[in-house]
């Protein structure tokens, strides 16, 4: 199932909208500010965001330029009371997929869900992620550090592919609980850090950066990370 972000500080919007999509089998979660949206898109873990552009904090332009300045590709619906050209131009040339206007009809946001996430699955299937001399191949669930092949548990597995989809980004441990562990889980559990150790061991103590107070960053190497399209 889909997974979809909304991002609506509206409380009764974001209700309708939630109440739609999951009437429809999706598989919602609701942000009500700027903050809180960056947080979870930045995660990787939703398929599709339907985004408000007046917020609480960082405004739904900001959250946008946020997202793809870190190479967040997730498809972006735009919902908003904004009308102007000149607000829908800024935000597809900002890094939107699609804009509509309020009030809107459930039904033709439900049809531009569909038809966002159809095109997305039409894209080349990503299978191989790199950084630098490290890779880990999403098919054989194989990593690499050098020459080494480096045999991972399936959470080091899903924490090694948070970082390289995310290279050079400093990753909250809030961030990287709600992508390995799920969003219920304890935030004062210290399994974030634990992990991260026992992948510096397998992979080397350098590949993943301590940013004091605020996380943890996999080195960008803009030369070359890359990501690798499975070619049929």
């Amino acid at each position: 199932m889909n997974r979809i972000l909304i991002v609506e500080d509206e409380e009764r919007i974001a209700s309708f909208v939630e109440k739609g999509l999951k009437a429809n089998g999706f598989i919602t979660t609701v942000a009500a500010d700027g903050d809180t949206a960056l947080d979870y898109a930045c995660t990787g873990g939703f398929d599709l965001i339907v985004l408000d552009i007046g917020l609480p904090g960082r405004d739904g332009f900001t959250v946008l330029r946020e997202m793809r300045e870190a190479r967040v590709t997730t498809p972006v619906i735009v919902l908003t009371a904004r009308d102007s050209v000149r607000d829908t131009v800024a935000g597809l040339e900002g890094g939107a997929d699609d804009w509509m206007t309020k009030p809107f009809r459930f039904e033709e946001l439900l049809a531009r869900v569909r038809l966002r996430l159809r095109t997305a699955a039409r894209a080349p299937e990503i299978t191989v992620l790199r950084s630098g001399d490290l890779s880990l191949d999403l098919r054989t669930r194989q990593a690499r550090a050098g020459d080494a092949v480096v045999d991972l548990t399936a959470r080091e597995f899903v924490l090694l592919e948070l970082f390289l989809r995310h290279p050079g980004q400093v990753l909250s441990r809030e961030q990287i609980l709600s992508h390995v562990w799920g969003y219920d889980f304890d935030p004062g559990s210290n399994i974030v850090d634990v992990y991260v150790r026992a992948l510096r061991k397998k992979l080397g103590v350098h590949r993943v950066e301590t940013v004091r107070g605020m996380g943890y960053r996999l080195p960008h190497r803009p030369e070359v990370d890359e990501l690798t399209p499975y070619r049929r």
